[in-house]
């Protein structure tokens, strides 16, 4: 894969970005994908975009821009495989399997051991069977399966997949929440991660935070702020300079001179003497 090179050593100059760049966002939290697409394009105003890899709102770290010609390496990007970090709510379920809706159940968590928890997590590895959450963007029967969730569809059936979970590792334990480090195959929901976890150990749980790190060879610590991005326009030397006119000068009439009533009054006829009676 193509190394990504920064903007400060690769000038987002009009060209180049018709020709094609990769961008590297660090996504705000409450953002939708298309949120930064949308505001990358009205900042940098490149001729086509698109990103590779939707995260969703409640999710921060790593989304890529692809510009112009390099819109056609999206499906590869996608491919690539995902590391994330997060933390596990344990003891609680809400219907969206994050924060997104309310908390729907409560049971027990405290009663739990590090070694139960860990022997738990352990089963996910390698290649397992996954249910996409119905909040998600997976289509059923040609909707988005949010679409139909936000719309009280409780009856909805999402088929489960095949996905890979290369690595998942407990970087801390402090219930109710466990800290997480997951490397995953493309398609990998963390939020039904969440959920199956929950399930395994019999209390329920929630993703309560969730951070993308890396795509492939692409990292989070390489990545713009929306505000650093802002700040990379397209070169002015990129637009075509016109020579500057000089100013016009305006012609003035000369005002009229003014005059007096003096003047007026030399200008009558002298009044002619009387007549001799």
């Amino acid at each position: 894969m193509e190394n990504f090179e920064k903007a400060s050593r690769q000038p987002l100059s009009a060209s180049n970005l018709k020709e094609g760049v990769v961008l590297l966002l660090d996504k705000p939290l409450t953002w939708t994908s298309f949120d930064v697409v949308r505001k990358v394009k009205n900042a940098l105003r490149p001729p086509k975009i698109g990103h590779a890899g939707t995260l969703d709102p409640l999710a921060t770290g790593l989304l890529i821009l692809c510009t112009g010609k390099k819109t056609k390496s999206i499906d590869d990007i996608q491919a690539q495989e995902k590391e994330y970090e997060g933390t596990f709510r344990l003891g609680q379920t809400t219907p969206s399997f994050d924060r997104e809706t309310p908390v729907d159940a409560e049971q027990p968590c405290e009663h739990l051991t590090e070694t139960e928890i860990r022997t738990a997590a352990a089963t996910f590895l390698g290649r397992i069977e996954q249910t996409p959450p119905l909040f998600s963007a997976v289509k059923v029967e040609g909707k988005r399966a949010y679409e139909l969730a936000r719309a009280g569809a409780t009856d909805t059936v999402i088929k489960s997949k095949t996905v890979e979970i290369k690595a998942f590792e407990l970087t801390r334990i402090a219930l109710p929440e466990v800290d997480f480090r997951i490397v995953c195959s493309k398609g990998t929901y963390v939020r039904s991660l969440a959920r199956d976890l929950g399930a395994a150990l019999g209390c329920g749980a929630h993703l309560s935070r969730l951070v993308r790190t890396r795509i492939g060879d692409y990292r989070l610590a390489d990545a713009y702020t929306i505000a650093e991005l802002e700040a990379l326009r397209p070169a002015a030397a990129d637009q075509v300079a016109r020579p500057a006119r000089p100013p016009r000068e305006r012609l003035r009439r000369p005002a009229p001179a003014r005059v007096g009533l003096d003047y007026f009054a030399s200008q009558q006829p002298a009044p002619e003497p009387p007549e001799s009676a």
